[in-house]
């Protein structure tokens, strides 16, 4: 008889790691659609470390997007690639041409905008999460001791993560936007 070849034991945490990557990956090409494919790991990237930054607070850890300069670089990496994805599928001069449209006239708000995409993300993002840190710390002052531990899962579960998805959701519009021929 020949003996069979063992089978390789896959942890349970292994199966869960491939379902919450594949649920992840899921939702972002749900957001971007097929033709910006190409971008899905960056955004689940962004969507992660968001996600888990917020939801750190639970363990008694101060949440990175506390940080305004984190809240900024996020911002400014994502509109680089934005604005790198129109340049890359439409070319320099197509790229350029959307600036001046509908008419020329609308040319200085077109530009305006490349602008403020980054600090409506940024100040979005930092504003949620230093709001709803400012909110619990005055919970913390008024109310005894358990209320503050069921507002924190709010904050810190639901809205940490609807901030992560907001975020991830309004980069991948962007990025629709600008490829779109």
């Amino acid at each position: 008889m020949v003996p069979m070849p063992a089978i390789p034991k896959l942890s349970t945490s292994t199966f869960t790691t491939l379902g919450l990557r594949t649920k992840l990956t899921g939702m972002v090409e749900d957001m971007i659609g097929p033709e910006g494919k190409a971008y899905v790991p960056y955004l689940t990237t962004v969507l992660l470390y968001i996600g888990v930054s917020n939801i750190i607070g639970l363990f008694g850890f101060k949440s990175p997007t506390k940080d305004l300069n984190v809240t900024i670089a996020l911002a400014v990496m994502s509109i680089v690639l934005v604005e790198a994805a129109g340049i890359y599928h439409l070319g320099v001069k197509k790229w350029l041409h959307k600036f001046v449209e509908p008419i020329a006239i609308v040319t200085p708000i077109n530009i305006l905008e490349v602008f403020t995409r980054p600090l409506s993300l940024c100040m979005r993002l930092f504003g949620n999460v230093l709001g709803a840190f400012v909110i619990m710390e005055l919970i913390k002052m008024v109310v005894p001791v358990v209320l503050p531990a069921v507002f924190s899962l709010y904050f810190d579960l639901f809205d940490g993560l609807l901030q992560a998805y907001v975020f991830v959701f309004l980069t991948s519009l962007y990025i629709s936007e600008e490829i779109e021929q």
